[in-house]
C-alpha cells in the first residue's frame, strides 16, 4: 500500500484539536477514533499508523464551532492546510461526511472503516455507561446489538449510517460490532474508561 502521509504531527494535531474544541466529550471522542482507527491500521496497514490515527483524531476537528451537516468537515479544511495538512488528510476526514455537498466518498479502506466506527463508538460509549463496571472490557455484543435495536437508546447515534459502514467495509454487522469492541478494549484500560469528565 502507499505511504500516507497527514503533513501534520500528532503533537501538533492535538494542538490544533484543542484550539477549536473546548468540550472534554469532544476531545474524549477525537482520542477514541484514534485509538480505533490505529488497532484497525495495526491490522489492515501497519505501515499507515500514523495517518489513520492522525484522522481519527481530527476527523470532526470543526464539529463544536460548526454542527451543522451539510459545513461538517468542509469548514476544518482552511484549518487543516494552514497547519500543514495534505490532500490525502483533508480528502480522508471529509470522506466521512460524504452526504454533505462538496465532500468526496469514502475510497479507502481506513475511511471506509472511519465512516463506520464513528457513530459506533458513541454508541459502545454510551451502552458501557448503562454498565455496572462502567468498562468497555466485559461489554458483549449480544447487549450491544440490544442497545442498537433500541431506537430511543442513544438517538443520536444513527443506525443507518452503522449499518451503512459494515456494507462499505464488507462485513456483517456483528462483525463490525466485534470488531469495534475489540479496537477500544485495546486503548481503554489506558484509560478511565467511559466515565465522563465532571
Amino acid at each position: 500500500m502507499a505511504k500516507l502521509e497527514a503533513g501534520i504531527a500528532r503533537e501538533d494535531a492535538f494542538a490544533l484539536l484543542s484550539e477549536h474544541n473546548k468540550e472534554a466529550f469532544h476531545i474524549e471522542h477525537a482520542e477514541t477514533l484514534e485509538g480505533t482507527l490505529r488497532y484497525f491500521a495495526r491490522e489492515f496497514d501497519a505501515e499507515n499508523e500514523e495517518f489513520w490515527g492522525i484522522v481519527g483524531l481530527l476527523h470532526d476537528l470543526d464539529w463544536e464551532e460548526f454542527p451543522q451537516l451539510e459545513v461538517h468537515t468542509l469548514k476544518a479544511e482552511p484549518w487543516l492546510r494552514e497547519a500543514g495538512g495534505t490532500d490525502e488528510l483533508v480528502h480522508a476526514i471529509q470522506s466521512h461526511n460524504f452526504a454533505a455537498e462538496g465532500c468526496p466518498k469514502p475510497e479507502l479502506f481506513m475511511e471506509k472503516v472511519l465512516y463506520a466506527t464513528d457513530e459506533l463508538t458513541g454508541l459502545i460509549g454510551a451502552a458501557v455507561l448503562m454498565r455496572p463496571s462502567k468498562s468497555v472490557m466485559n461489554l458483549p455484543v449480544k447487549s450491544l446489538k440490544k442497545k442498537f435495536k433500541d431506537k430511543r437508546f442513544a438517538a443520536g447515534c444513527s443506525r443507518d449510517v452503522i449499518r451503512e459502514g459494515a456494507e462499505l467495509c464488507g462485513w456483517e454487522l456483528d462483525e463490525l460490532m466485534e470488531r469495534t469492541i475489540a479496537a477500544m478494549q485495546s486503548f481503554a484500560p489506558d484509560r478511565d474508561t467511559f466515565v465522563p469528565a465532571e
